[in-house]
């Protein structure tokens, strides 16, 4: 477990074993089950997770009943509803667990204080929010801009792991597709 997060913050900041220790201590493992909410609507959001082992969906409930897919999150990767995480607000997204889940969680208290303690650790985390707010929205425009069958064929290429875990309902909401386009556009590539 520790082994894969120092080499996750590694790819981002150096950290020496020695100054990696502390680290350890702000961070809290926790498991959860399949199906299992990390989040749920309504609650603010108290933790960054780093997701250890297993795979989730960050989603929000429309009012007529149909969930918006936000976000997928598998080994390696954080999760958590930062809006709420900074602002202290509810959350407007529910996250739950696909598989059983394995996570290193931190508070803002804790983060503030890791920040403290091991400065190079504010540097990581700012890169890790610069990255979001790329990826999100570079996620905007493809969806604004690319067919139905393109933003199928760019999460396959940037997600090929997520494919085989994840169930295809899902899968159409994170694109933006009902179940049956998705199955027309994966039957087409065959």
């Amino acid at each position: 477990m520790w082994d894969l997060f120092h080499k996750h913050i590694s790819r981002y900041v150096s950290l020496t074993e020695k100054e990696f220790e502390p680290v350890k201590s702000f961070f809290v493992p926790r498991r959860y089950k399949k199906k299992q909410f990390i989040l749920q609507e309504g609650d603010v959001c108290r933790h960054e997770s780093f997701i250890v082992k297993g795979c989730t969906r960050t989603y929000d409930i429309s009012p007529e009943g149909q969930e918006h897919i936000l976000q997928f999150g598998i080994e390696d990767w954080w999760i958590g509803d930062l809006y709420s995480y900074l602002s202290g607000t509810a959350s407007r997204c529910n996250i739950d667990c696909i598989e059983d889940t394995e996570v290193l969680q931190i508070t803002r208290e804790q983060q503030e204080a890791l920040f403290a303690e091991v400065p190079a650790m504010e540097r990581f985390f700012r890169i890790l929010i610069q990255n979001a707010f790329i990826a999100s929205q570079s996620r905007i425009l493809t969806n604004l801009s690319r067919s139905g069958k393109e933003r199928y064929a760019d999460f396959i290429a940037q997600y090929p792991l997520i494919d085989q875990r994840v169930p295809d309902h899902q899968i159409a909401s994170y694109l933006g597709l009902t179940p049956q386009s998705l199955s027309r556009i994966r039957s087409r590539r065959v």
